[in-house]
Parts: C-alpha cells; structure tokens; sequence
C-alpha cells in the first residue's frame, strides 16, 4: 500500500482536519458521476478506491492515537511516527519534548532538520537554526513550509547584521574620512573667497 498521506496528497502528520478536508475534495474530484461514459472512468474508479483506503487506514490510526502508517508489511514506518510526534509537540510548544524525539531518531530526514531548526530558533540557538533550516530546503526544496521558515530566518539575519553594522559607526553615517574630506573642500571654498576655516592648512 502507497504511503496514505502521498495518496490524499497532504504531508505528514497533517491534522485530521487537513486530511478530512483533502479526501473530500478528491471524493468530489473522482466520483463516478463525473465520468459517466467517459474513457476514464475505469481508472478513477480505481483512485477512488485508493483514496478511500488511504483515509481509512488515517482514520483508523487517529482514533488509535498513532500518526505512523503501515507499509506493505503491516509494520509501522516509527520514523514517520516519531516526527509526527515531534511535530506535534513543536506546535504545543515542548520543546524539550520535540527535541529528546529527534535525538532518538534513526534518520535524518527534510522533516528532522526542519524541525530541529524550529527548536533551535525557539531556543535562540541562530547559527545551528539557520543551518539546520538550510539542510532542509535544501534536502526538499519544493516544500514551502520549509523555504518560508528559511527565509524569515534568512531576512531577520539579514537585518540584524545591518543594524548591527550601524551601531558600530560602520553603516550610513559618515565616517572620519568623509568628514575631513568636507572640512578640506569647505577649507578650500573659504580661501578662494578670502578667508580661512582651518588656518593649519
């Protein structure tokens, strides 16, 4: 059996909201009255019936309070559990939680790196969160999810660096250059008239 979640075309440890959701759009996508003597309606018969397996086998595994699924031999796949776990207690806000699940994982997925740069982030750990956030679009770059925490992570950098630069005199204002090079200039603009601004030169 194909992952479920592929199926209905929603990630992993998505809420059964999103999954419910999902199953109803592609119900009313593929139902045998939309293809009433049409060529296809063999083969969307058969994508209904996978879509209603799908979400029964998400069904079952809400209502027993486990985000895994099972593969083709009835196992459960831990590593898609233990991420939607993580995930989950992410979003409730345990960190240390999220982040003893991720350490015991076996592998690191787009999700783990995700995920560890959201605790990272959230511990104010930057350098490790910018770097495990970069692993992770760079592992999935189609996900969105991932490239949008990237990113507000990339432009909070961004704007930290200059406003840091700035406050060490190295930003828009003038340096001690500029200033002396607009005392010569006024220097050099009174002598032509007569007088004199810096009478050491």
């Amino acid at each position: 059996m194909r992952n479920p979640y592929e199926v209905l075309g929603v990630r992993e440890g998505s809420s059964i909201e999103e999954v419910k959701k999902a199953y109803k759009e592609l119900v009313r996508k593929y139902h045998p009255d939309q293809y009433q003597n049409h060529p296809l309606s063999d083969l969307a018969e058969e994508k209904l019936k996978e879509i209603n397996s799908a979400y029964d086998t998400l069904m079952k595994q809400f209502e027993a309070g486990n985000a895994g699924y099972q593969n083709n031999n009835n196992s459960y796949r831990g590593e898609d559990s233990s991420l939607a776990q993580a995930r989950s207690f992410v979003n409730s806000g345990n960190i240390t939680a999220a982040e003893q699940v991720l350490d015991r994982a076996a592998t690191r997925t787009a999700e783990w790196y995700f995920l560890k740069g959201i605790i990272s982030m959230r511990k104010g750990w930057y350098n490790e969160a910018y770097a495990n956030l970069q692993t992770a679009v760079n592992m999935d770059p189609r996900n969105l999810e991932y490239r949008n925490a990237f990113q507000s992570m990339n432009n909070a950098n961004r704007g930290y660096q200059s406003t840091s630069y700035n406050r060490r005199g190295y930003g828009n204002d003038p340096d001690m250059c500029q200033i002396c090079s607009c005392l010569y200039c006024a220097d050099c603009c009174c002598e032509c008239g007569g007088g004199d601004l810096i009478g050491c030169c």
